[in-house]
């Protein structure tokens, strides 16, 4: 595992504006329109999940996720297992939500993601460029020898 300073080739972590006033706020997440969004729209899901909860890792052959963190605070991990990718091998780690980064993540295919909620519980809303295809869906465990990431300790 290297950890890496750049971004893993394809990762986007988009920067949101929060237009925020006495009775709370308001920012906008994806537009059709944006570039990192350009593979479109298959399927909108939400995630709950309780303190402590690790999952990871998840992979996908070819969907991208576009995910958001509404509540809570989730430390995100994510590894480029393509081998033609000029980030192969790379890590990226990011803390998103209340207490992270305000950002959506684009996740590209071939990218081993996964996150552990680091509040008290938190909901991440997820973004899927196709709809759920067992045929695209893979898992690695969590304390994959080759990947080399210490989810329980963090």
């Amino acid at each position: 595992m290297k950890k890496s300073s750049k971004l893993i080739e394809g990762v986007i972590a988009k920067e949101l504006i929060r237009h925020k006033d006495e009775r709370g706020y308001f920012e906008e997440l994806i537009r059709i329109t944006d570039e990192f969004f350009q593979e479109g729209f298959g399927q909108l899901s939400h995630s709950y999940m309780n303190k402590g909860v690790i999952k990871a890792w998840h992979i996908h052959k070819t969907q991208i996720d576009w995910w958001y963190v509404a509540k809570g605070t989730l430390k995100v991990a994510l590894y480029d297992l393509r081998k033609d990718s000029p980030t192969y091998r790379e890590l990226n780690q990011f803390i998103l939500g209340e207490d992270g980064d305000d950002v959506v993540l684009k996740i590209p295919g071939g990218v081993a993601h996964g996150c552990k909620v680091i509040s008290e519980d938190a909901e991440l809303f997820y973004i899927t460029s196709s709809i759920y295809n067992t045929a695209e869906e893979g898992r690695i465990s969590h304390d994959d020898r080759e990947i080399g990431f210490d989810w329980i300790n963090l």
